[in-house]
């Protein structure tokens, strides 16, 4: 076994549902792990390398996480519709290959609840959905990959893609209010009210470019496209749904066109190391320090679009080198143990009173770097995933 598949082993044989050594911000505030999207993130992974080597353990070890959360109605432990969370239904992902290889109906039903809460998720005047309750207004890159996916998942399998027009409206919307023209990069957040402390009060914006977010961004175009997307990367809907999918055929180049653009941007910050920087703009500021999670999930990105038809070979170059770099610097031994370090805990902008989380380049700075933690170890085994495509 390699030195990734070690580390993988480690973690999946450290962790239990109520106790996974990936969730740092659990382990942090001394809680037990309910449903989130940090998890989530883990779980994709691990069905990911279940796909590409159909080792039993990683489809038993998924089922069994996410069964544990899960109530024979559908219930689903720490799942909170009234919240308006975004990031709540990120984990909901895993959900539809789960339903697919156990045919558990609770998983099914799990969708439906979880597909409750995007129907009624709060809307800004242009019509995108709202980060969170608790953050009115406000679109973040981050939230795009939390709910289009699955959004987007939903409708292929179960709605006749009906809503595809809403999916593609809100990601052209993104595009046009929150990408920087001069770079090709996007924007952290957006506040449609043009109300919050951090915000630019003609644009909105936010005031600056974070590595994750444009990662979490990136990987929202792309999983968004692979979910109408058919084995011979031709649109179902050209097949499935011709009607309620009419013209949708546009939207999906919008989305193809915006990922293959913002791929082209990022190539252009990559660090000689093959990394990025935490704020992607700013490499020559001492304070900045080439970060895991958003380099390895523009690994990923390059390495699939590639590998699904939606970018040139060159990208796949681009995203070796990242992984490779990310391996180098940051996949240590500490008395025998592996582990993953480099990887900012977590990154957001204010509401409310919280004005510590401004969105300047000094706010990112000051976030805690963890190591082991899913929102980077996830990214980077999907990467791992990539190149093991490679080799087939």
């Amino acid at each position: 076994m390699n030195r990734i598949g070690q580390y993988l082993e480690a973690l999946l044989q450290g962790s239990t549902p109520e106790a996974p050594l990936w969730n740092i911000e659990k382990i942090r505030q001394g809680k037990k792990a309910e449903w989130d999207y940090i998890d989530g993130c883990m779980m994709k992974a691990v069905l990911a390398l279940y796909e590409i080597t159909g080792e039993q353990r990683y489809l038993e070890f998924a089922d069994h996480y996410i069964d544990y959360r899960i109530a024979e109605d559908g219930t689903i432990l720490g799942f909170q519709k009234e919240t308006y969370n975004l990031d709540n239904i990120n984990e909901g992902k895993v959900l539809f290959p789960l339903y697919d290889l156990t045919g558990k109906e609770k998983y099914r039903k799990a969708i439906e609840r979880i597909y409750e809460q995007v129907k009624e998720q709060p809307r800004t005047k242009e019509g995108n959905f709202w980060h969170k309750q608790i953050y009115p207004y406000q679109v973040w890159l981050d939230g795009t990959y939390m709910v289009q996916p699955f959004y987007m998942e939903y409708e292929t399998r179960f709605h006749d893609c009906a809503n595809y027009q809403d999916i593609f409206s809100q990601f052209k919307n993104v595009y046009d209010l929150m990408r920087d023209e001069k770079t090709g990069l996007y924007y952290h957040g957006y506040d449609s009210s043009r109300q919050m402390f951090w915000c630019d009060k003609e644009t909105g914006l936010a005031k600056n470019f974070w590595l994750r977010a444009l990662g979490w961004y990136a990987m929202a175009l792309l999983d968004t496209m692979e979910a109408c997307l058919s084995e011979s990367h031709t649109p179902k809907y050209l097949k499935e749904a011709k009607q309620a999918a009419a013209g949708a055929e546009a939207g999906f180049e919008q989305l193809k066109k915006a990922f293959h653009e913002l791929m082209e941007a990022v190539a252009a910050y990559q660090d000689e190391s093959g990394m990025w920087y935490q704020v992607i703009n700013m490499g020559d500021r001492a304070e900045n320090y080439l970060e895991t999670s958003g380099s390895a999930i523009m690994a990923y990105a390059m390495l699939k679009g590639v590998r699904l038809g939606l970018l040139e070979e060159k990208y796949a170059e681009l995203g070796r080198k990242a992984f490779d770099g990310i391996c180098k610097r940051y996949l240590t031994a500490e008395d025998g143990t592996l582990h993953l370090d480099g990887i900012c805990l977590v990154a957001g902008l204010g509401g409310g009173t919280d004005e510590r989380r401004n969105g300047t380049f000094e706010y990112y700075m000051s976030e805690p770097i963890v190591k082991d933690d899913a929102k980077g170890v996830g990214p980077f085994l999907l990467a791992y995933t990539e190149l093991l495509y490679e080799g087939k």
